[in-house]
């Protein structure tokens, strides 16, 4: 008897989505021109608050740049461990990319020139989809994959975002998956893309930033790929997490966008 309201207990839990929607801005000290969406990663399943979030806002307003941190739907740690999905919806696409959507509608409410995306990890491939799917002025201006989840039926695929992202029911749905294999779609992307990664990346594997550059290229869409030989995976705007050459994607990063605009 224990047992089963035991049961029971976690799969109520487990039923428990994350949160549904938060935008947090940062400003700089002086009025900015740009603002930058920023999506932290967490595997479709959580977020990476702090590392890919509170600091790469506050590293954006030192360069000038407005900041808004999106805590977009996830599904939850525990919504993902007991697959309970198979029986709630919870949060799975396109829930995502609706908050990036309204994120990047409320920072051009504010008046900004330009209106750009920043997205680590699986919120790389948020960033993508973004801009591949999002039409006019829910569209980004710019978009900066950082060692980004990028495909979603490819044997390189992160198996967790995918499940994360999709739930029990469709992760597996071939179609399903194509369509949001964002190198299979790069030919709708319509606004510049500055993407790294790291080849000793032991979460993401680092093909899945190769594909895109291919598909990007093959395109003909404009681009600035970075591949660092060492830095792993999650280490945001953190100097302190990674190695020295790969920290140096923050000024180049800076320098594409002033370029750009």
């Amino acid at each position: 008897m224990k047992s089963n309201l035991l049961i029971a207990l976690l799969l109520c839990l487990g039923s428990l989505p994350g949160r549904a929607q938060k935008i947090t801005e940062y400003l700089p000290p002086r009025p900015a021109t740009i603002a930058i969406v920023v999506c932290p990663g967490g595997s479709y399943c959580w977020l990476s608050k702090k590392t890919e979030g509170s600091e790469v806002a506050l590293w954006l307003t030192q360069q000038g740049f407005a900041a808004y941190v999106l805590e977009y739907p996830v599904a939850g740690w525990a919504a993902y461990a007991w697959h309970t999905r198979w029986f709630y919806r919870g949060h799975q696409h396109p829930d995502q990319l609706r908050a990036l959507e309204k994120a990047v509608q409320l920072a051009r409410s504010k008046g900004y020139k330009r209106v750009g995306a920043m997205g680590f990890s699986a919120g790389g491939h948020l960033v993508l989809n973004g801009a591949e799917w999002s039409a006019g002025e829910l569209s980004p201006d710019f978009i900066a994959p950082i060692y980004p989840v990028v495909t979603m039926s490819n044997p390189c695929v992160h198996r967790r975002s995918r499940r994360g992202l999709l739930g029990e029911r469709r992760w597996r749905n071939r179609a399903v998956c194509d369509s949001l294999s964002m190198e299979r779609h790069a030919d709708r992307i319509h606004c510049p893309v500055f993407m790294i990664n790291c080849a000793d990346d032991p979460v993401v594997n680092k093909h899945n930033a190769e594909l895109m550059d291919s598909a990007l290229t093959a395109n003909g869409k404009p681009h600035l790929y970075r591949q660092y030989a060492t830095g792993g995976h999650g280490f945001g705007a953190s100097a302190s997490k990674t190695s020295a050459e790969a920290i140096g994607w923050k000024q180049t990063f800076v320098d594409w966008v002033r370029q750009l605009f």
